[in-house]
C-alpha cells in the first residue's frame, strides 16, 4: 500500500531544481568572465591603469629628469587662473568643433542622399567619395599645405583666374581656422558610409505612404527620412564631437599652433607641455580637463537623445 506524499517530499525536487539552476548560472557567469578576461586584462593594463597614473602625475610637478614633487591641485589651478594659453587653446578647439561638426554632418548626409540613388555606376562613385577618408592623415595634411600655399597653392591659383587675390589661408591669423574647417570636409566619406547604412534601413513603404498622402520631396525628407535617421544622427554627432575635440595632427603638421596661436588646439598645447616643455604634471592635468569636457558633452547628447532619437520598434 503506497503512502501519501508529504509537503517535504514535494519540496525536495524543487530544491534540487533550484540547486541545478544555481550551479548552471554560476558556471555560465564563470565562463563569461573567462572569455572576456583578455579584454578585461587589456583594459586594466592599458586604459584604466594609465588613467589612474595620469591623475596621480597631474598632482605632481615632474620634468622626467628630477624626482616628482607633490603639488596637489596647483596644476589645475594654474590652468584656470594663470595660463592664458589654456583658455586660448580651449577657445580654438571649441570654435573648430562648433563649425566643423555640423558642416561635416550636413555635407556627408547630402553626399549620402546623392549616392543613395538607384543609378548605374553608383558603386564606383561611392568608392571614389569614400577613398579620401582612408588616406593616411599626414599625407593628406601635406597635400593641403600645398593647396593652401598663398603663392603657388591650388586654391589661390584658381581664384587668380577669376581676378581674385586669395588670402594667406593657414599663414593668416584670420584665415587659419576657416582653412582647417574647410579641410575637415575632406574626410566626410567616413560619415557618408554611416548615413548610407541608415538610409538603406528605411522601409520604402514609408515613402509610399507619404506619396499617397501627397507629400512632396521636402516633406518626405523632413517627416520620414530625418526621423528614421535620428539614430544615425546621434551616432555621427557623438563621434564628431569626440573627434573634433581631440584634433591634433592639423596643428602639429600644418600650423604648429598657427600665427598668433590662432590654431593652438587643446591637444597640441597638451603635447607642447608634455614633450617640448617636459612639464608632465601640467600636461596630465590638461588631459583630465579634456577628458571631463568630452565626457560632459557626450553625456549631454546621450541624455537628450530620449527626446529626439527614434528607434524603430520602440514603444514610447
Amino acid at each position: 500500500m503506497s503512502m501519501p506524499s508529504t509537503s517535504v517530499d514535494r519540496a525536495e525536487p524543487s530544491k534540487s531544481i533550484r540547486k541545478k539552476w544555481f550551479n548552471a548560472s554560476r558556471k555560465e557567469a564563470l565562463w563569461f568572465y573567462v572569455l572576456i578576461s583578455p579584454w578585461l586584462i587589456g583594459f586594466l593594463c592599458f586604459v584604466f591603469g594609465p588613467m589612474i597614473a595620469s591623475f596621480v602625475i597631474s598632482l605632481m610637478k615632474w620634468d622626467l629628469l628630477t624626482p616628482a614633487k607633490y603639488v596637489g591641485f596647483k596644476n589645475y589651478s594654474k590652468a584656470i587662473h594663470r595660463d592664458p594659453l589654456f583658455w586660448q587653446s580651449l577657445k580654438v578647439t571649441v570654435t573648430y568643433s562648433i563649425f566643423s561638426v555640423p558642416l561635416g554632418l550636413i555635407f556627408s548626409l547630402a553626399l549620402a542622399l546623392l549616392l543613395n540613388q538607384a543609378t548605374r555606376g553608383m558603386r564606383l562613385f561611392r568608392t571614389i567619395f569614400y577613398m579620401p577618408a582612408v588616406v593616411s592623415g599626414v599625407s593628406v595634411m601635406v597635400l593641403w599645405m600645398w593647396i593652401f600655399n598663398p603663392q603657388i597653392g591650388l586654391l589661390n591659383t584658381v581664384l587668380g583666374y577669376f581676378g581674385i587675390n586669395g588670402p594667406g589661408w593657414i599663414f593668416d591669423p584670420k584665415w587659419a581656422m576657416p582653412s582647417l574647417i574647410i579641410m575637415s570636409l575632406w574626410g566626410i566619406g567616413g560619415g557618408m558610409i554611416i548615413w548610407l547604412a541608415g538610409l538603406k534601413g528605411i522601409s520604402p513603404m514609408l515613402y509610399e505612404a507619404a506619396n499617397l498622402d501627397g507629400a512632396n520631396a521636402w516633406q518626405r525628407f523632413r517627416n520620414v527620412t530625418v526621423p528614421m535617421l535620428t539614430p544615425t544622427i546621434f551616432f555621427n554627432l557623438v563621434m564628431g564631437i569626440v573627434g573634433a575635440l581631440q584634433t591634433f595632427g592639423e596643428a602639429y603638421v600644418m600650423t604648429k599652433g598657427g600665427p598668433m596661436n590662432s590654431t593652438l588646439f587643446f591637444n597640441y598645447y597638451l603635447f607642447q607641455n608634455a614633450f617640448e616643455n617636459f612639464n608632465m604634471g601640467y600636461a596630465s592635468a590638461l588631459a583630465w580637463f579634456l577628458f571631463v569636457i568630452i565626457l560632459a558633452l557626450t553625456l549631454v547628447v546621450v541624455k537628450s537623445s530620449n527626446a529626439w532619437v527614434y528607434y524603430e520598434g520602440e514603444r514610447k
